[in-house]
């Protein structure tokens, strides 16, 4: 999964592009200065950051200067309304990865944003298939069986993780940490419920198993009672 952190001082436009991306089922934080941008990268772990270099406070390129002064590994694309190359160039300077002028299209935008995260994380075949259950991740479709599954962006996140754990326990801790963002409470039954969500629509024979005090792991039951793994593959 990816998680991204968004600062721009234009509210309407850091939270339309926050929406969007949570569609998708990325795990979305949102800033409107730099000095918050900072204090969530001290706290939380982003694939990459999304920084308007005009902010209060700190600017982007301050905020950028830290990131690529970190070992945090986090990413980050650049925003600016400025259209010059010599903008363009001082910003891939301070240590950004990539630079958007504004006005952008979204498209564009999510397709860089793809491609700065996959320099962050191991390399994962595009499709990830376990016992029938299928997830195209660049097309943001899953199935079943060959049937098509209609899922929310958060069970669509939710089987992604689960389907990259190769059959392992994972935690609702973990679920929580790469399928949501900040704003989700600890202490919420929003894990167990989109769980629960998802295996009814995952359908029979029963593939999606609660570990007790443990938690979740997908997979049919193999010779000795375990599920099987993941197998990816890949389709061109």
């Amino acid at each position: 999964m990816v998680r991204v952190l968004v600062a721009d001082d234009e509210r309407m436009l850091a939270d339309m592009v926050a929406e969007g991306l949570r569609r998708l089922s990325m795990a979305v934080d949102v800033v409107y200065d730099g000095d918050s941008a900072l204090d969530r990268l001290g706290v939380n772990r982003y694939d990459v950051a999304v920084l308007d270099r005009d902010m209060p406070g700190r600017s982007g390129d301050e905020v950028c200067r830290r990131i690529a002064g970190s070992d945090a590994g986090t990413r980050v694309l650049m925003l600016t309304a400025a259209v010059g190359i010599r903008d363009r160039v001082e910003g891939l300077g301070l240590g950004a990865d990539d630079y958007l002028t504004k006005p952008f299209a979204f498209a564009e935008l999510v397709a860089r944003l793809q491609a700065l995260a996959r320099r962050t994380a191991p390399a994962l075949p595009p499709v990830l298939q376990q016992d029938g259950v299928e997830l195209d991740v660049a097309r943001h479709t899953a199935a079943r069986d060959g049937l098509a599954l209609s899922l929310s962006p958060k069970e669509f996140a939710v089987l992604h993780v689960l389907l990259r754990a190769g059959g392992r326990v994972v935690s609702p801790e973990d679920l929580l940490e790469q399928a949501w963002d900040e704003h989700i409470d600890p202490f919420t039954n929003t894990v167990r419920t989109t769980i629960m969500t998802l295996r009814r629509k995952l359908g029979d024979p029963p593939v999606l198993h609660t570990v007790p005090r443990a938690g979740y792991r997908l997979g049919m039951p193999g010779p000795s009672g375990s599920p099987s793994g993941a197998q990816p593959r890949t389709q061109w």
